[in-house]
């Protein structure tokens, strides 16, 4: 517990994220209150409501920052002169922030967001974070000579995500411990999951370029 007693301000504010995030761990989105957050700080019951106007505020900055510690992963790879390569290790990168950050993944992707339109700068997060997915598939596209349109590339990025998120969402699913799998298998999933993305994407398993992709 983060006591906050002497705290005002930004600290205050701070304060009120680290504990809210705390609740969220412990006992899932539904326990956030900002009469909670308070109670565990020490403080007034109006007190974050200097800084938060709901509780949806505080979990739209939640998500906010989620989104934007999961937009510096993606850019996290270093950055070569092969797109193919920088694609795949972007991937490699999503998976990896999934299993390092699961309660933050969680709450960008696993349940309902606080209402878009009244927090523009948690989907501008978001957006930002998908922006950087079709930066690198512009990239892919042009080395191969192609100028793709923008539904193109929205199509070849959504399916990208969602093929990332299945491979996550599968990995952390306790219905796969039931599968006598081999081991082998199971600690080389990922790799040849982004490999199958990456082919259907055009790129090959060694990271040089191809034709097609999924279109």
């Amino acid at each position: 517990m983060v006591r906050a007693e002497a705290k005002t301000g930004a600290d205050l504010r701070e304060a009120c994220l680290t504990e809210a995030l705390a609740i969220i761990s412990a006992s899932g989105v539904e326990k956030l209150s900002l009469r909670e957050v308070a109670r565990r700080l020490g403080v007034s019951h109006q007190a974050p409501y200097r800084h938060f106007a709901s509780r949806d505020h505080v979990l739209a900055e939640i998500v906010r920052r989620a989104f934007a510690d999961f937009a510096s992963a993606l850019r996290s790879p270093p950055h070569t002169d092969n797109p193919a390569t920088d694609t795949l290790a972007m991937g490699m990168a999503y998976v990896a922030f999934a299993f390092a950050e699961p309660l933050k993944y969680r709450l960008m992707f696993g349940g309902t967001l606080p209402e878009p339109d009244a927090h523009p700068e948690m989907m501008r997060g978001a957006r930002e974070a998908f922006n950087v997915l079709r930066a690198a598939l512009v990239r892919l596209f042009e080395a191969r000579g192609q100028q793709p349109d923008h539904d193109l590339i929205d199509r070849e990025a959504l399916f990208a995500w969602s093929s990332l998120h299945g491979v996550v969402s599968l990995m952390r699913t306790d219905a796969i411990d039931t599968l006598d799998l081999a081991p082998s298998a199971r600690a080389a999933f990922v790799a040849h999951a982004l490999q199958k993305v990456g082919t259907a994407l055009g790129i090959d398993v060694q990271g040089t370029r191809t034709t097609g992709g999924s279109q």
